[in-house]
């Protein structure tokens, strides 16, 4: 009977303690173009994963990685139109050089992106590595 009720005990305390909800933790990294390549590669086709040029719209036009999306480091609303983007899928983020890149990297950390990377050495270590841009 004491076990009883003692069982009986347990199953009523776990019934009140609610469980912490489990917080993913933030992915915030630099990798070098090659790793970027392999990032790329192992995401083909998923539409939780998007490659950011936060080069100005006329760097951009002088040749991108394929598939990238353009979104100009420094206009305005930069903040605000990466504050629109899904916080939840990974980005990998390049500039010409690294810079603006890694400026952008510390906003999306500020802004709460989950998981995102930066391309040390930009678009201009990307080419440096033999990998090919669009034109």
């Amino acid at each position: 009977m004491l076990s009883a009720l003692l069982a009986l005990g347990l199953v009523l305390v776990a019934g009140c303690i609610q469980a912490e909800p489990e917080t993913q933790a933030q992915i915030i990294e630099d990798i070098t173009p090659e790793e970027a390549f392999a990032l790329i590669e192992n995401n083909r086709g998923n539409p939780d994963f998007a490659i950011l040029d936060v080069r100005t719209p006329e760097e951009f036009a002088d040749g991108y990685i394929e598939g990238a999306i353009n979104l100009d480091y420094q206009a305005e609303n930069f903040s605000g139109e990466l504050s629109k983007l899904d916080k939840n899928k990974t980005y990998l983020v390049y500039c010409r050089s690294g810079k603006r890149s890694a400026g952008a990297l510390n906003i999306m950390a500020e802004l709460g992106f989950r998981e995102v990377y930066n391309m040390t050495g930009g678009i201009i270590g990307w080419e440096e590595a033999g990998l090919a841009t669009i034109q």
